[in-house]
């Protein structure tokens, strides 16, 4: 097989000890239940609260398992993927692999219609009030002469 190159990607080796309810998180995928079309690649579906990723931290959910314990997970029917996390002792080593998130910058969000509006009453106004007033003043002015 060629390199495959194209999205950015970061991959990682994570150690978790196994708590008392195991490693605390869910996998999907396999050859016999691909998450994702033409992948078969194990990911974590759910990282179960205070367990023992969600206490490390760094194992996030949709993240990609490559290997435990140095044994690769490539190709491997769902249910051989769960053994092997099974079996993988008292400390596991995951490497993984994370999607990075495209860098784009801040999101500009487009004015609000409303807002621009309220800004431009709050100069308009006291404007025109000045300006009534100013009429007025002078109208009075006028009909005293």
């Amino acid at each position: 097989g060629g390199g495959m190159s194209g999205g950015a990607v970061a991959e990682e080796v994570i150690s978790l000890t196994r708590g008392p309810s195991g490693l605390g998180f869910n996998i999907v995928g396999g050859t016999d239940q691909q998450y994702i079309s033409n992948d078969s690649s194990i990911y974590v579906s759910r990282i179960k609260k205070d367990g023992a990723a969600y206490l490390d931290g760094r194992l996030q959910e949709g993240d990609k398992i490559l290997a435990v314990n140095g044994k690769d997970l490539k190709d491997l029917r769902h249910k051989d993927a769960v053994e092997l996390f099974r079996n993988a002792g008292y400390d596991v080593s995951l490497k993984i692999q994370r999607r990075l998130q495209p860098q784009n910058g801040p999101v500009s969000h487009r004015g609000d219609g409303e807002s621009s509006g309220l800004s431009l009453a709050a100069l308009l106004v006291p404007g025109l009030a000045l300006a009534a007033a100013a009429v007025w003043v002078v109208l009075r002015y006028r009909q005293r002469m």
